[in-house]
């Protein structure tokens, strides 16, 4: 079981921060360190001193850091075009030397889109638009050196592209995530190296995994090519005084404690995460670590938990 460090920055973090942590989180053996990409705070944080773009932090850390894997969960496909995000996160897979993953959705936020000038489209034209990324980003990638790549779409047209640069990894891992019982799956299946399921109940949950392999027969696929993940927030304690303690600190109510595998003593955390990897076949876990100065949460996981999970 992978254990990865997810944060959310714009809810208030600075460069410093997301390195320190990042930091931490390889000295402590995590495999990966995840951010999102938001361009705006949510709920009742000021998200000062305001917000950090993904790839330039990605890029960043790329280079001050040796071992662990980076990544976005989820870059939004409303913020940048298809052409030069591939140009973005091939070039931090060099500078990092393999390192980077690719999270790519939607967009759902519409208030840091009419925030920052950003134009918001229908559901139905942001998913459109979505695909058409996941079809031009890794027909880039794809193409072989000294070919061209050229794509007609509704959306994105590109003529003779040479199709550079290569990301070192080949391929660059894509994640393709949410609950959405028919497109969600279907791109999954065409595209996706990992399917998350981001923040979702259990029994939802082992429903979704059960469309994305349909999905995957459908297409041709085989089910068990594509790995599975979960994001839940992080939220332990060496005894549950500690947990409870940890909770209103962050503002998670009990009910929301009761249904987070993620929640609880390093004991229930390794049970939790044994249930879900029964039901659903997980084999990554994303930990929402939302107070970016409890470094000591990030390191009683990796004390107590990461060891009991092989």
């Amino acid at each position: 079981m992978d254990l990865r460090i997810f944060t959310e920055p714009q809810q208030g973090a600075t460069y410093g921060d997301l390195l320190r942590v990042a930091c931490a989180a390889e000295d402590a053996g995590y495999d990966a360190f995840f951010r999102s990409d938001h361009y705006r705070s949510m709920g009742d944080a000021s998200g000062e001193p305001g917000p950090t773009d993904a790839w330039t932090t990605l890029s960043a850390l790329a280079v001050q850091t040796e071992r662990i894997r980076l990544g976005t969960l989820v870059t939004s496909a409303t913020f940048r075009l298809p052409g030069p995000l591939a140009i973005q996160v091939a070039q931090a897979d060099q500078m990092s030397g393999g390192r980077i993953e690719l999270g790519l959705g939607a967009g759902w936020f519409e208030a840091e889109h009419t925030g920052y000038g950003i134009p918001f489209p229908s559901t139905g034209e942001r998913f459109a638009r979505l695909a058409e990324q996941l079809a031009v980003i890794t027909g880039l990638w794809s193409t072989p050196p000294g070919g061209s790549f050229s794509y007609e779409g509704e959306h994105y047209t590109l003529v003779d592209s040479p199709a550079l640069p290569k990301p070192t990894q080949q391929p660059l891992p894509v994640i393709v995530g949410g609950t959405g019982p028919r497109r969600t799956p279907a791109l999954a299946a065409r595209f996706a190296t990992e399917f998350n399921l981001p923040f979702t109940p259990l029994e939802q949950a082992a429903t979704q995994v059960e469309r994305v392999a349909a999905a995957c027969a459908d297409a041709g696929r085989d089910p068990g090519s594509i790995t599975r993940s979960f994001a839940h927030t992080l939220v332990v304690g060496k005894d549950d005084a500690e947990v409870a303690r940890r909770g209103e600190a962050l503002g998670v109510g009990a009910d929301q404690l009761a249904d987070n595998p993620l929640a609880g003593t390093p004991a229930q955390i390794v049970d939790a995460i044994g249930t879900w990897r029964e039901r659903t076949g997980v084999t990554r876990a994303y930990l929402q670590v939302l107070d970016l100065d409890d470094l000591d949460a990030i390191e009683l996981v990796a004390a107590e938990v990461a060891p009991q999970l092989g």
